[in-house]
């Protein structure tokens, strides 16, 4: 295809229809608006999908990490380690805790934590550590659990339904895993997250935390609620329920997952053939015991060996209809952690360089083989 032929192409579109229009139909004819049973339901579907015990549906990725570090008693007199290259809302709940914030480095090959790194910030006041498995790749697990021995691991797999590692799948590596359904996410229920665990206690922690801190008696749990009986509130807890018109469009959308993924997995491997004659651009690289949940196919720019530098590569792309974003941010280069915490952008150097030289470009399963050759196209012409 010629690249004079312009297509309009964006990072990202949630594949969404009739199916989920139909779905919403239930609830709002029901009137249960608020979290009931097509919660419940997507609940079971994504527990029994990513094989671990417990999943508590709430508003968003970042309610579930919240959720996590609170039930894991994180509090001002603790540290958590988060990686230095990942979402602002990853380090945002170390705060809302009022723990302190410790980074570690990013190696620039996988944009995941760099376990070498974090093995230097652990001190006796580590409370927890939040591996993220950015854009749908699993952080090295194996490494990391060494490394932080009884130190509970967070998964912050906002990006990484349906991945795995070693055949594991991404929510069940760590004490608590958490997930997001945003629209640019696999699957989606419009806003949304999931938290998972195995650990029983930690779950009845959480299910109350997002409720209000609302308890129930052993009555009411072997026989069902009785309109007499209030529960308590034993804990101080948060309003992080999802709705039932969210959870009616997730029953719809989980049942999906395996077949995005697959469709993408079949696009990043087209790319990653296609766009290796380009000596400038780096495509993903993992080995075999990892199952990306591709979320975004993220690029490396080596700037020493590109026509341009990356910010130019990709105005040149979006007028060309082609859209694209750097992967994430270094979050201790934006401006409200470089000055709470007085660190230099030299700091963490893996951080900065996927800050300054990542590039995601579009995969997403509202594309078409025309479009993905498109953009193979723009990209050689360059």
């Amino acid at each position: 295809m010629s690249i004079l032929t312009k297509r309009n192409i964006p990072i990202s579109l949630p594949v969404t229809g009739e199916e989920e229009w139909q779905a919403t139909r239930e609830p709002l004819v029901n009137g249960w608006l608020t979290s009931g049973p097509k919660v419940r339901e997507f609940e079971e579907l994504f527990a029994k999908r990513h094989q671990v015990k417990h999943a508590l549906a709430v508003t968003s990725a970042t309610t579930a990490l919240h959720l996590a570090l609170v039930a894991l008693e994180v509090g001002p007199s603790d540290e958590v380690i988060v990686p230095a290259f990942t979402w602002v809302s990853t380090a945002n709940v170390v705060l809302y805790c009022g723990a302190k914030l410790v980074f570690a480095d990013v190696d620039p090959a996988t944009f995941n934590m760099d376990p070498e790194d974090l093995k230097k910030r652990i001190t006796p006041k580590t409370k927890a550590i939040i591996p993220v498995h950015l854009f749908g790749l699993c952080a090295n697990m194996d490494a990391i659990k060494a490394i932080a021995g009884k130190i509970p691991l967070v998964e912050d797999g906002a990006c990484a339904a349906g991945a795995a590692y070693k055949g594991t799948p991404a929510g069940t590596l760590g004490t608590i895993g958490c997930f997001s359904f945003h629209p640019r996410k696999s699957v989606t229920t419009g806003e949304g997250g999931m938290v998972t665990t195995n650990d029983d206690h930690l779950a009845d922690v959480m299910s109350m935390l997002r409720n209000h801190g609302a308890s129930i008696s052993e009555e009411q749990r072997h026989h069902g609620p009785r309109p007499y009986i209030l529960p308590d509130f034993n804990m101080l807890g948060y309003n992080y329920r999802m709705t039932d018109l969210q959870g009616a469009v997730g029953v719809v959308q989980i049942k999906k997952l395996d077949t995005f993924i697959d469709e993408r997995e079949k696009w990043a491997a087209w790319y990653t053939e296609q766009l290796k004659g380009i000596t400038w651009l780096r495509t993903p690289q993992f080995g075999s015991e990892y199952k990306h949940g591709w979320q975004s196919f993220v690029t490396f720019v080596d700037e020493s060996k590109a026509p341009c530098s990356r910010n130019e590569i990709m105005e040149k792309l979006q007028k060309q209809g082609i859209s694209t974003r750097p992967g994430t941010h270094a979050v201790h280069m934006l401006s409200y952690y470089a000055q709470k915490y007085n660190i230099q952008p030299g700091d963490y150097p893996g951080a900065q360089a996927a800050n300054d030289l990542s590039m995601a470009i579009p995969l997403h399963n509202r594309m078409v083989a025309e479009d993905y050759q498109y953009v193979v196209d723009v990209l050689k012409s360059l």
